[in-house]
């Protein structure tokens, strides 16, 4: 799929909104940008299903204790059928009262994107960004990331 075809950039601004949401620490941004009965998959492992569910956790996370903004750079998108694609992206965090990105914070999202009239998120999996301690790797993807704020 190039960056030019439609769905590319719909998906690519699905992710953007999630994004947005994270970071107005809003869980109702958050949520909507999720199907009825999409999922979201923590970093420490925990699963939040359906789209009030992540809401009211999303609400409950913003409304309990700060949370890092995020810097996302997503890297590919790819049709799989026409109505469900996967977006591969990188997304560092920024703690909170901090101007730096934190590199044992970095993240690499991956998200199955469904149309069903509009496109939604169906899962979006957060897994850490350790590259088997290769110091180097975490480094550059730091810098990219430094560049992209």
């Amino acid at each position: 799929m190039s960056a030019g075809h439609p769905q590319d950039t719909q998906i690519r601004a699905l992710y953007a909104r999630f994004i947005a949401g994270w970071n107005q620490r809003s869980g109702v941004t958050v949520s909507s940008v999720f199907a009825d009965d999409g999922e979201m998959i923590d970093l420490d492992g925990t699963l939040r299903s359906g789209r009030l569910t992540i809401a009211a956790d999303m609400r409950r996370l913003f409304t309990e204790r700060a949370t890092p903004t995020f810097v996302g750079i997503v890297r590919s998108v790819r049709r799989l059928s026409e109505d469900v694609a996967v977006l591969h992206a990188v997304t560092g965090m920024i703690p909170p009262g901090t101007n730096a990105l934190e590199p044992a914070l970095h993240t690499v999202h991956t998200l199955v994107a469904v149309d069903d009239s509009r496109w939604k998120i169906a899962v979006l999996q957060s897994t850490p960004a350790r590259y088997g301690g290769r110091a180097d790797v975490v480094a550059a993807l730091t810098a990219e990331l430094e560049a992209a704020r």
